[in-house]
């Protein structure tokens, strides 16, 4: 699957020389990152934790204004709206200037740009959580263990510990 997805994303990786499927002996190594410990692409299940993480704060936040009303639809309604609103600014503005959202924090990982710039930028971070939001292009993966919305952003998710 990562060879007909890394055609035509940019950032991919692919068609570089020693990103061969059957030449990769560990994820980003075609990137320049190291097999284990810090600096090492994250794992999927980190990446899920963190967004777990994410999305529970973002409805503890909202509940804070908001009052949830679990036998009023319409009301639920405007509790969920707000709270993607709030999980929305969660990821998009502390990754553009940290890297990192509370739940990737929590977890040990955090987003970096391959060519080296210490920050992620808001417009990367806003497409980042975009995308984070249609779930699909998150769970993608190539050979590398970069999701649609990292080879998009020309981004990768590493670990800090």
């Amino acid at each position: 699957m990562a060879r007909w997805t890394g055609e035509w994303l940019p950032g991919s990786g692919e068609g570089v020389a020693g990103s061969d499927e059957r030449t990769q002996e560990w994820r980003g190594k075609s990137l320049g990152l190291p097999e284990k410990g810090v600096g090492s692409v994250a794992a999927g299940g980190s990446r899920l934790l963190a967004l777990l993480l994410d999305l529970v704060l973002a409805s503890l936040v909202t509940a804070l204004f908001l009052r949830p009303e679990f036998q009023n639809p319409a009301a639920m309604q405007t509790f969920n709206l707000w709270s993607v609103g709030v999980w929305a600014v969660l990821t998009a503005i502390p990754v553009a200037f940290f890297g990192f959202t509370p739940g990737m924090a929590a977890v040990g990982i955090r987003v970096g740009r391959l060519d080296g710039a210490a920050m992620v930028g808001l417009w990367r971070a806003v497409i980042r959580a975009a995308l984070s939001f249609l779930i699909i292009p998150a769970a993608v993966r190539n050979i590398d263990g970069r999701s649609w919305l990292d080879r998009l952003t020309t981004t990768v998710v590493i670990r800090l510990r």
